[in-house]
């Protein structure tokens, strides 16, 4: 597996991958205990994820989720190591080798203090795996690790605009086995991981592994404890290892600090200062109980995946309402109140968590994060139950009635939200509209809710749109071989594409000989006309195109009730670069829609219900 990339060797002169023996002597996996200790970023600008990782060794029971204990150089040895990962909603496990990218004999990426202790140089080789490459893991969140170690949600929080009861927040968190982070945000790029006078480092990702309260002279000192994934380069401030500060301190309170005066990358500092210095600081729970107050909840979750697809399903944000309401959309149905609302207020609290995908694995590719957020819409009573995608004049005349605070590129957004119990809808977009990706779409809820996609079940077609389906296939054959004859271009269709032609005849042809009777001449014309109409009904200026995302108002509107992975692939096979379709592909897509359909219930029932997905793509791909 290609874990090092030949880009990514050749500028950090990286030798060979060698074995763990051929280092030292006597490798271990873990050296007495994980600890963040072990964790010493090497010439990988990725802060963030060590950052997550020294988190993470803060708890035993994540961290051998993680890094499964039963693994050694000795016992059982094979040469191979495994870890889990929170992958969208799932855990997979990923193997690796033990070859570790080395220069000189020594490791190049991460390492340990301990020389022979190499479990967090191999969870880094295991986490690059599954990204694509080590060169993946340049530049990131932390966060974004955080929640591939546990599966929670995270929070943010900008310290200018930080509630009040902060430090409370923060020690409550490491109670609770949260993960924090943080960061000092530099506006110029070139001066990321540059020094500061003080010691800190900008546009780095520091780990925050302990929040205490201490008795200093005659008051109380709140102090936070951090650490750097360098594994050296500290705060040199007030409360700074060798700071005046700890003189009077006795030996018990330093102990319970666990105060040492090493170049380790970790060190103390007052909460002030942490909240002076610092821009930004993330929290990932395990589950979404608010951090504000004491209170502990079940919660339920809801996972939904979907995608945006350029020119169909990529409306983008609010801003551009020809095409918001294309976006996928997500029913949400709050069935129950909370138990113990404060202020008597009927509400239900739930928590939105918007994820998109894949785009480090693709960065490669020329891939990069979305600007993505959501929308939530009230349904009426008059429209509850209904299963069908909202059309644009629903959002043109009807406002949001909870929305995320902004709309941000980085992997996740989440927001917490409290509304009456009824149902919803809500629109997860990137702000832009024809970005094309995927995205996970988590609802968490205090109490019972049910969420799932809107016009995600095509519709079972009457018995006027049923073709047979054993002649459709023969005619859907003769098309396909007739296609790609050499004299194409000889012939004249007189308006349609010879493609086009041959799909239409094979639509009325029901006795196979290529010709076409008065009767199925006339029933094909009545169809053309039909399907004329709707055409320039969607047609911009009558200019003999319509916008791919007015396709789905068209197909509904000729019958058709498709599923949003069917419209997905209609636009995908016959829009053009601009996302426009002309008069010819519509033709031809309606022709093959009119053509998967069977026209005996019955053998509808038994065979086009089971296939129904492969044979559009079959025949939309054709």
């Amino acid at each position: 597996f290609p874990i090092l990339s030949s880009k990514e060797a050749l500028s950090l002169k990286v030798g060979l991958e060698i074995y763990p023996q051929e280092i030292c002597e006597n490798p271990q996996f873990i050296v007495g205990g994980a600890s963040r200790t072990d964790i010493c970023q090497g010439d990988l600008g990725d802060c963030w994820l060590l950052a997550a990782i020294a988190c993470l060794t803060l708890n035993e029971k994540l961290l051998y989720r993680v890094v499964p204990q039963d693994q050694s150089y000795s016992e059982g040895y094979g040469g191979i190591f495994h870890f889990q990962f929170w992958r969208y909603g799932d855990w997979v496990d990923v193997v690796i080798d033990d070859r570790i990218p080395t220069f000189n004999n020594q490791l190049v990426f991460t390492k340990s203090a301990e020389r022979n202790e190499f479990w967090s140089a191999l969870l880094e080789k295991a986490y690059a795996k599954l990204h694509g490459s080590y060169e993946a893991l340049k530049g990131g969140n932390t966060t974004e690790a955080m929640e591939d170690f546990t599966g929670g949600v995270t929070e943010f929080y900008e310290m200018k605009e930080a509630p009040k009861e902060l430090y409370k927040i923060m020690k409550k968190a490491l109670e609770r086995g949260s993960m924090m982070g943080c960061s000092i945000d530099s506006l110029v790029p070139a001066r990321f991981e540059t020094r500061t006078v003080t010691g800190l480092v900008k546009g780095h990702a520091y780990s925050v592994t302990a929040v205490e309260e201490s008795q200093h002279k005659a008051s109380k000192v709140r102090l936070v404890r951090l650490r750097n994934p360098w594994g050296q380069v500290e705060w040199n401030g007030p409360w700074s290892d060798n700071s005046k500060e700890w003189v009077s301190l006795s030996k018990g309170e330093k102990d319970q600090l666990q105060h040492q005066s090493a170049e380790d990358g970790e060190f103390w500092m007052s909460f002030e200062d942490f909240k002076k210095n610092y821009t930004k600081i993330e929290i990932c729970n395990l589950t979404p109980d608010a951090l504000e107050d004491d209170k502990i909840h079940k919660w339920t979750v809801s996972v939904n995946e979907g995608r945006w697809v350029r020119g169909c399903s990529a409306g983008g944000c609010r801003n551009y309402p020809d095409t918001f309401w294309t976006n996928p959309q997500f029913r949400l149905c709050l069935l129950e109140e909370d138990d113990d609302s404060e202020d008597n207020e009927v509400a239900c609290s739930f928590v939105v968590s918007l994820m998109q995908k894949n785009r480090r694995k693709e960065r490669k590719l020329g891939a990069n994060l979305f600007t993505i957020g959501f929308a939530i819409y009230e349904v009426s009573l008059s429209m509850h139950g209904n299963k069908q995608h909202m059309q644009k004049d629903f959002f043109l005349f009807n406002s949001s009635k909870a929305r995320c605070k902004s709309y941000i590129n980085l992997r996740e957004v989440t927001q917490r939200f409290r509304l009456s119990p009824g149902e919803y809808v809500i629109i997860p977009s990137t702000y832009e509209p024809h970005q094309e990706g995927e995205f996970i779409l988590r609802v968490f809820s205090e109490k019972r809710n049910t969420s799932e996609e809107y016009g995600n079940i095509p519709s079972r077609p009457g018995e006027k749109q049923c073709k047979a389906i054993v002649k459709c296939l023969r005619g859907f054959i003769i098309t396909v071989s007739l296609s790609h004859s050499s004299t194409d271009k000889d012939l004249n269709t007189e308006g349609f594409s010879l493609e086009c032609c041959r799909s239409m005849i094979a639509l009325v042809d029901m006795d196979g000989t290529g010709r076409l009777s008065l009767q199925e001449f006339r029933h094909l014309w009545n169809k053309i006309k039909q399907w004329q109409g709707i055409f320039r009904h969607y047609s911009s200026d009558q200019a003999g195109i319509i916008n791919s995302y007015e396709m789905r108002n068209a197909i509904n509107d000729a019958g058709f009730r498709l599923n949003n992975q069917l419209y997905d692939i209609i636009t995908m096979r016959y829009a053009n670069e601009g996302m426009n379709i002309d008069f010819d592909s519509f033709i031809s897509c309606l022709v093959r829609l009119e053509a998967m359909f069977s026209k005996s219930r019955t053998l509808f029932t038994l065979v086009f219900c089971l296939v129904r997905l492969e044979w559009l793509q079959l025949t939309m791909y054709a």
